[in-house]
């Protein structure tokens, strides 16, 4: 969260994101040469990478829309608060509407992608321009052309300003690959490999890498033609490409997986954490604006009357709402089970105790009390109403501790009490740990070995970050490696898109096929619905498949 390149103007972000799905936006001036106010030209490039640093963006819509899908959280609702109309409830239950909230990201990327297009005529250079001041944000397009083709599929392939007039098509979710592969090799050359406090958050060399990387990973799933026929054996023709490319990464010396998994996620995080490849930093005391500066996550995590403990660092804040909607799955917390391993301490479960957050968050011995009692979550529970996920009203201390939680990304009294509930944690995107692990999948489905590197010394290589113990090499199978990443990186970006590649997205977890048995073979959710504003919009395009 740290004011670290915080050039940033809100502005910028506001403008753009007003934007909306208005792809025809007229370009009346347009800069002779390049602003020679350094001010105005960080403003112009800021407001392209940090475009989706909005509630819409990479904020509560992305996480409820596509973290929900995954076998980790889910959402609950206390009564009928925090149903509103099945924002938390269809995406857990793989039932998602044109018009449910989560799925809305599609404007906001398109939108982003036109302001990228926007800024690269501005700063007087053209849609494949070869200048290393456009480069980043050619790569930062990429990327959103990436989430958009990872999320829907078949999507329009907006390299340029339209033509008045012209109509906006969607590209075969494969062309579209191609598109962002031939991109990336194009800008990495061109970015510079810099990785300090001015490159914090912006694409440089290494977060164009990265993404090749994750591109490459799911090739044969963008590739295959139609998402329905993927399994976990689905071939990929760029594994050993994509190991290329992690070694290139790995090559440069400038990332680790370091020492102590969960200082990464504090609210102290940022430049300094050498596992972090690129982030969305995050800075509410910079930009206090809620819903672009800082997140919601530990909101929504948290214990629902965290405000109104009777003890505890948030103390007695009864007028601040918290969420406490999402609770852990038991199919993940049942992943946490490596002896001595840190990342554990992210699950919350059973008795509750303090944390003391001027102290890196470390447990006392303090039970956390809640009405005189100790607050004491609770795994093995009836829900009041199945058919909405309600828990029963939040009057009920009984009902409000129902489920695990994850103390993943804490907040500071700060955040909860002047900051109106949204926290400063970086959010990371790409990380060190993922390449590893990335490349121990590869040698798994087939790729060359390269460095000496075995799928169990690159495992090992993540574990001893958080103090878990070592895999032996015949231990190491498909199942060991998706479970690896998902204690690795729980609630990041990822892990709807592995279960996708591995062929497990229909698994039953959790409660979502007690009420909605059919998505066990709905094989077309792979893909999201196109947002119903999108689609009313573009009245030229066909929904996704099945919505």
């Amino acid at each position: 969260m740290k004011s670290t390149i915080k050039l940033l103007l809100l502005s910028g972000i506001l403008a753009g994101s007003a934007a909306c799905t208005d792809l025809d936006t007229e370009i009346n001036t347009y800069y002779t040469e390049y602003p020679d106010n350094p001010i105005a030209l960080n403003a112009k490039l800021e407001g392209c990478y940090y475009y989706l640093q909005n509630e819409a963006g990479l904020g509560r819509n992305y996480w409820e829309g596509v973290m929900l899908q995954g076998d980790e959280l889910m959402g609950v609702c206390f009564g009928s608060s925090y149903y509103d109309n099945g924002r938390l409830f269809f995406p857990t239950t793989h039932d998602l509407r044109s018009d449910t909230p989560g799925v809305g990201q599609m404007a906001d990327l398109m939108s982003g992608i036109t302001y990228c297009n926007t800024v690269i005529l501005e700063l007087g250079g053209t849609p494949d321009s070869k200048d290393p001041l456009i480069a980043p944000v050619r790569a930062i397009r990429a990327f959103y052309h990436f989430m958009m083709m990872d999320l829907y599929g078949d999507c329009p392939l907006i390299s340029r300003a339209p033509e008045e007039g012209e109509a906006i098509t969607r590209a075969p979710r494969a062309d579209v690959a191609r598109w962002i592969e031939q991109e990336l090799l194009e800008v990495i050359p061109q970015l510079t490999t810099e990785n300090n406090a001015e490159t914090y958050g912006r694409p440089n060399k290494w977060m164009a890498e990265a993404l090749l990387v994750k591109l490459y990973l799911n090739w044969g799933v963008y590739t295959c033609g139609d998402v329905k026929s993927v399994t976990a054996d689905t071939p990929n023709e760029k594994l050993n490409d994509c190991v290329a490319w992690c070694d290139s990464i790995t090559d440069s010396g400038i990332f680790e997986v370091g020492q102590g998994y969960r200082q990464k996620f504090f609210p102290n995080n940022g430049v300094h954490i050498k596992d972090f490849i690129y982030a969305m930093n995050f800075d509410p005391v910079a930009n206090p604006t809620r819903y672009v500066g800082g997140h919601q996550l530990d909101r929504f995590m948290t214990f629902k009357k965290a405000n109104d403990c009777d003890n505890g660092p948030w103390g007695f804040k009864p007028s601040k709402s918290v969420a406490g909607a999402y609770i852990l799955v038991p199919e993940c917390v049942a992943r946490f089970n490596l002896e001595g391993d840190e990342r554990n301490l992210m699950i919350l479960g059973g008795p509750q105790y303090v944390f003391d957050y001027t102290n890196n968050y470390a447990l006392t011995d303090q039970p956390l009390m809640y009405q005189g009692q100790q607050v004491n979550y609770t795994q093995d529970f009836e829900f009041a109403d199945i058919t909405t996920f309600s828990v029963g009203e939040d009057g009920t201390p009984a009902n409000i501790m129902k489920g695990y939680h994850l103390g993943k990304y804490p907040s500071t009294p700060e955040d909860f009490d002047i900051r109106d509930r949204v926290s400063g944690n970086d959010i990371p995107i790409f990380r060190y740990a993922d390449i590893l692990l990335t490349k121990a999948e590869c040698i798994l489905r087939g790729a060359t070995s390269t460095r000496g590197d075995t799928p169990a010394s690159l495992i090992n290589q993540v574990r001893d970050c958080s103090g878990a113990p070592h895999i032996a090499e015949g231990d190491v199978t498909m199942q060991e490696l998706l479970d690896e990443r998902g204690r690795e990186f729980i609630c990041e970006m990822w892990r709807r898109q592995d279960l996708i590649r591995f062929g497990q997205f229909e698994n039953d977890w959790g409660w979502k096929h007690v009420v909605h048995p059919e998505a066990k073979t709905e094989l077309w959710r792979r893909v999201m619905p196109i947002p119903l504003g999108v689609m009313e919009t573009n009245t030229n395009w066909e929904q996704n498949e099945g919505y």
